[in-house]
């Protein structure tokens, strides 16, 4: 029953994390609630085992449909990795404490910012240099990956947001670019736990299927539905993720 619930938990993370980011707001808090003795790290590791395919299998089927900027992203990918296995390896060494009380307010910022520009991320229309493209997205790529790899909850989204923000992308595109940085930042977190010795395997796989099929279905609707659709699951995806990173910094 235990497997169950939170394989559950994984396919609705899947489902959202490949439209826009944020799985983690559903599968992490699953995992801890069923597995409340275990090390926080070994769940963090398990979270990591299961979401990394889901997320590679978005980052597969976007590149068939939404014509992505390699040149671009690849070195922001390399610093994503490395940015996420220094923050992994913090978070076996320090507490990430502080960030609990100032997420929800940066979350605040971002779902007020996208709400008042009505069109932000509808259009795709990347407006910089490609130099200045590379740099900005591979410094996306360090921040965001530490971030991933020492915390957490809402890289994703966080991802999305940047790329649309400062990049100029539409939310399709910049959801498909996230997901690829995603799984590099995933990979990265999740070689540092095995080998610290914080991975269920046997829970892993079972939460790596069941967010495949999740991944599968929102990768459909997003490419079905276009940048306007994406935008409004965004828009809940940081209001949840508010309220939950809120009620954790404040009210537990």
């Amino acid at each position: 029953m235990e497997l169950l619930l939170v394989s559950l938990a994984s396919l609705l993370a899947g489902f959202v994390d490949a439209i826009v980011g944020g799985g983690g707001l559903v599968l992490i808090p699953a995992l801890f609630a069923v597995y409340p003795t275990a090390h926080p790290a070994t769940l963090l590791g398990a979270n990591k085992g299961g979401a990394i395919w889901g997320t590679a299998i978005a980052a597969a089927q976007y590149s068939r449909r939404v014509q992505l900027r390699w040149p671009v992203l690849l070195p922001a990918m390399a610093t994503g990795f490395a940015g996420s296995l220094a923050g992994a390896w913090a978070v076996t060494v320090a507490s990430p404490q502080f960030l609990r009380k100032l997420l929800p307010f940066v979350l605040l910022a971002v779902l007020l910012y996208t709400l008042a520009r009505k069109d932000l991320g509808r259009h795709h229309t990347p407006h910089l240099s490609p130099r200045a493209e590379t740099a900005i997205a591979a410094g996306i790529g360090l921040l965001l990956g530490f971030y991933d790899g020492f915390f957490g909850p809402g890289a994703g989204s966080f991802f999305v947001f940047l790329f649309v923000r400062a990049l100029g992308y539409d939310f399709v595109n910049a959801s498909a670019s996230a997901k690829l940085l995603n799984t590099a930042t995933n990979l990265a977190a999740l070689l540092l736990f095995a080998f610290k010795g914080h991975v269920w395997w046997h829970i892993a796989a079972a939460l790596a299927v069941a967010n495949v099929v999740g991944s599968l279905l929102g990768t459909h609707l997003a490419l079905k539905h276009g940048a306007g659709f994406v935008r409004g699951v965004f828009l809940l995806v940081v209001s949840a993720l508010i309220l939950k990173t809120g009620y954790d910094a404040f009210l537990r």
